[in-house]
């Protein structure tokens, strides 16, 4: 599993950084998505799912491997 983010697009909604704390995190500045593995290991890969599930903005996409 590849994960991206387009920090261009992101809502800045925190999202994702509930359903995968370790795989996103947010900048202090604006809350605009920062990708902090963007490999992450397989017992991270429901949350990692949830995550762009739930994104608003489409921002977070997933590139299985």
């Amino acid at each position: 599993m590849k994960v991206t983010a387009d920090q261009d697009i992101c809502a800045s909604s925190g999202q994702c950084v509930g359903f995968a704390p370790r795989v996103f995190d947010q900048r202090d500045e604006d809350g605009v998505v920062v990708l902090l593995d963007q490999n992450p290991p397989e017992e991270l890969a429901d949350a990692v799912r949830q995550a762009v599930r739930v994104c608003p903005s489409g921002a977070i996409q997933i590139v299985e491997e």
